[in-house]
């Protein structure tokens, strides 16, 4: 019988903002065994490979490259077991009323009541079971019926691409070709016209910009930390000669794998969790769940937002592991080939805006992590020593914190412990050495 192969939560917000298909990586009529990737699927942090649970022929692909906003067990293509009729699958297109794309007809729906709606466990990428009546469901939720209008709309698929490519509405086309399609003449007319041209050459008209997924996750979930967390910030200056020269030599000693302060920062912060251990905590269900390992996430800035990887076990590793880790977690991110768990997680933040010249800055706490760590530029600057004046070179570090885990004093305990780490850092790597 066909195969059911289905839109996976790859994330956990993914229930709520669907996700998008980059590529698929098979072809119709295409082999497919146990983890092959059939498909790469982007999420509200990263594309992510699409890894197949069962093996078969890919018979239909119902849901084309580029469309996003696909609900988590979102009919997506059809398989079918070794030596199947392909005529199988045609006829279970034909009765699937919410393929996105099936038949171009519009999804009908019973009075079935909403408490009947079938629960999915995330993990499960691909179920053979589900029944019509539940996709139609789906197909209900917010996002379905935008998804299953759009696709109505008849165009070529090489019109589609130009019209793509110079950001033309199709919705604002008319179509010429057989049965109203839109064809590759209509679009290039549309481009030529006195309409787009005027619209062209005004530079002052507003622009609405589509929104990511993941710039949509990133913007609830910052509302909720605003709103649910009640934060308080510290705030401290920390001299940071002395780490410069130690980075400096290492670098010497070392040209093929240059430390960077942000790498130092991860492991004074390490070993100042590890002695305030109640800063390693979550507020979860009205109840403080302290952690065990101490998992750093790191705030990497990508074209359209942020993603934290993480730095596992952080107190544990050298100066140079964390700095050749921290590396291989920037590009990966950037490239978005991180897997999950590299970036779910972590129990505490840091922020560095210093390589922008931004003096200070107070972040928003992620959730649900109890602190979060901003991290500003070094700037040279008078201060008094032993009743001189000398110049030193100086960063300014911000600690926002949740107040329903860490009071006042602990913060301050915790702020003071890493400002003695940067201003002292040879003790780190006698700590280090110790622990080892």
């Amino acid at each position: 019988m066909p195969i059911e192969v289905l839109m996976p939560a790859l994330s956990p917000t993914m229930s709520k903002t669907g996700g998008k298909i980059v590529k698929w990586c098979k072809k119709e009529q295409d082999r497919v065994e146990v983890g092959d990737v059939i498909a790469e699927i982007e999420t509200d942090k990263a594309i992510m490979e699409f890894e197949s649970v069962d093996e078969g022929v890919l018979a239909k692909i119902l849901v084309s490259e580029g469309t996003s906003g696909v609900p988590v067990n979102q009919l997506i293509a059809i398989m079918l077991e070794e030596g199947e009729d392909k005529s199988a699958a045609d006829n279970y297109v034909s009765v699937s009323a919410t393929s996105i794309v099936a038949k171009e007809k519009v999804a009908t729906t019973s009075s079935m009541s909403s408490n009947s709606f079938v629960s999915f466990n995330s993990s499960v990428l691909s179920n053979r079971s589900i029944s019509s009546q539940c996709l139609t469901l789906w197909d209900k939720k917010e996002g379905g019926t935008k998804i299953t209008e759009e696709s109505r709309i008849k165009i070529s698929p090489l019109a589609k691409k130009i019209a793509q490519n110079e950001g033309v509405n199709i919705r604002r086309l008319k179509g010429t070709g057989p049965y109203g399609r839109i064809i590759k003449v209509d679009v290039l007319e549309f481009l030529d016209s006195d309409i787009q041209i005027k619209n062209r050459e005004r530079s002052d008209e507003d622009t609405i910009i589509e929104v990511s997924n993941m710039r949509q996750v990133i913007a609830q979930r910052l509302i909720e930390a605003k709103r649910n967390v009640p934060h308080f910030y510290l705030t401290v200056d920390c001299q940071v000669d002395k780490l410069i020269s130690l980075k400096n030599e290492i670098n010497s000693a070392d040209v093929n794998n240059k430390v960077t302060i942000n790498d130092l920062i991860i492991k004074a912060a390490a070993f100042s969790m590890k002695k305030f251990p109640d800063i390693n905590s979550s507020w979860i269900d009205n109840k403080i769940l302290r952690y065990v390992n101490i998992d750093i996430s790191i705030a990497v800035a990508l074209e359209d937002g942020l993603i934290t990887p993480i730095v596992k076990n952080a107190d544990e590793k050298g100066i140079l592991s964390i700095s050749k880790e921290v590396k291989d977690l920037v590009i990966r991110a950037r490239s978005g080939k991180l897997r999950l768990e590299e970036f779910q997680g972590g129990g505490f933040t840091i922020s560095n805006l210093g390589m922008f010249n931004i003096k200070a800055f107070s972040a928003i706490i992620n959730p649900p992590q109890s602190c979060i760590m901003a991290v500003g530029t070094s700037k040279k600057q008078p201060i008094v020593i032993n009743e001189k004046i000398e110049i030193a070179e100086i960063i300014t570090v911000t600690l926002s914190v949740d107040h329903r885990i860490v009071d006042g004093v602990l913060g301050a305990k915790f702020l003071n412990a890493f400002k003695h780490y940067i201003e002292n850092p040879l003790t780190m790597l006698i700590e280090t050495r110790a622990n080892i």
